[in-house]
């Protein structure tokens, strides 16, 4: 909104131009994203607690110390997350741009999903909220939507064309498959986010670290400059997709603030099905899904160590963790909490680093 406002001012009163600028706008809109964070997080945190008394109902089948040091702490942190990055897009993104609007409706719409399934949890006071089917139809349909639009609005030559990282001008033609796989590529980042939410703090410092990646990704792949010169595929208006990325990374760090361990309000899946929903769809607009598999490494290998652990159960009878998701795991084995947390966040460094350094790898 305000580079529609203020630019066209710019003959009138100079520093106007500055919103012209990616880079400016990037910073302005992490600060306003944190600022909101900032101001609205106490308020919220005592609504949340006023309303949901007990707070999130724990797994009694989880770690036994989960059951004493999280009682009590409310969930759908998600709520001030969604707003302030929401606020802070809708004010430094131009309306016009294309990529705006479904990177914003899917973060919404899976913050629907997810505070419909945190509100059912709350009411039955159990871990159980929407059912597994009930949640992935309509994660398919919300995602179904904005995959036609980003699929529409893609250049002609990457339409329907699947990038492959490393390899100059390489696109494997898919057809209408590439529907399909846009979609698992939405709905499996917002489950995979929502399984690596179960410490304080795990889920969204990663998930700061893939949206500062992609917020360079967006920018370079954006710029017909940067894009020929890094031999990548040119995706022209995805550059406004950085300034998502920032709000992203300063709402992210404003809820971080109060995630920190010990945790003062959970995300819940209010929060985690949003957040990868959003960078999901991000990749799909940037042509970056697989470097997505790759910075968001850390969210992958949760979700294999769950479908590990329910194959070998299922036709082994034995599990191969101690307990699903990892992280879990690593709590069975005695490891402090804040340990796992800080070790997953090297982890997550260091494959956003290996992500990123498919930009000039050709």
């Amino acid at each position: 909104m305000l580079p529609d406002l203020l630019v066209p001012l710019a003959d009138q009163f100079q520093p106007f131009n500055l919103f012209r600028y990616l880079t400016f706008r990037t910073g302005g809109a992490l600060m306003t994203a944190l600022i909101i964070s900032f101001l609205a997080g106490p308020a919220m945190i005592n609504w949340l607690k006023s309303l949901q008394g007990e707070g999130q109902p724990i797994r009694t089948d989880g770690p036994e110390s989960h059951i004493v040091a999280k009682k009590g702490t409310p969930t759908m942190g998600g709520l001030l997350i969604l707003i302030a990055f929401g606020v802070s897009s809708l004010l430094w993104v131009p309306f016009s741009s294309a990529y705006l609007w479904p990177v914003l409706f899917i973060s919404i719409a899976f913050g629907g999903i997810g505070f419909a399934d945190d509100f059912l949890k709350l009411k039955r006071r159990s871990p159980n909220g929407l059912s597994g089917r009930m949640k992935l139809a309509l994660q398919l349909i919300s995602a179904f939507a904005v995959t036609l639009v980003l699929v529409e609005i893609a250049p002609d030559e990457l339409r329907y064309g699947l990038a492959i990282p490393s390899v100059k001008d390489v696109v494997i033609p898919l057809g209408l498959m590439y529907v399909p796989f846009a979609i698992l590529v939405i709905v499996g980042a917002s489950n995979a986010v929502n399984l690596t939410d179960g410490l304080d703090g795990l889920a969204i410092v990663p998930v700061m670290i893939t949206a500062m990646s992609f917020a360079l990704i967006a920018y370079v792949v954006g710029n017909a400059n940067f894009a020929n010169y890094l031999q990548i595929h040119y995706v022209p208006g995805t550059g406004e997709l950085s300034v998502l990325c920032g709000a992203l990374v300063g709402a992210g760090l404003g809820f971080l603030w109060y995630n920190a361990p010990p945790a003062s309000v959970f995300m819940g899946d209010t929060g985690s099905l949003a957040l990868g929903g959003g960078l999901g769809a991000m990749s799909v607009a940037t042509r970056h899904e697989l470097v997505l598999a790759i910075i968001g490494g850390l969210f992958v290998l949760e979700t294999v160590s769950v479908i590990v652990q329910v194959a070998s159960f299922k036709l082994t009878g034995k599990r191969v963790f101690a307990m699903a998701p990892l992280h879990h795991h690593f709590e069975k084995k005695g490891w402090a909490e804040s340990t796992i947390v800080i070790r997953f966040w090297i982890i997550s460094v260091i494959l956003a680093l290996i992500g990123l350094a498919t930009l000039k790898l050709r």
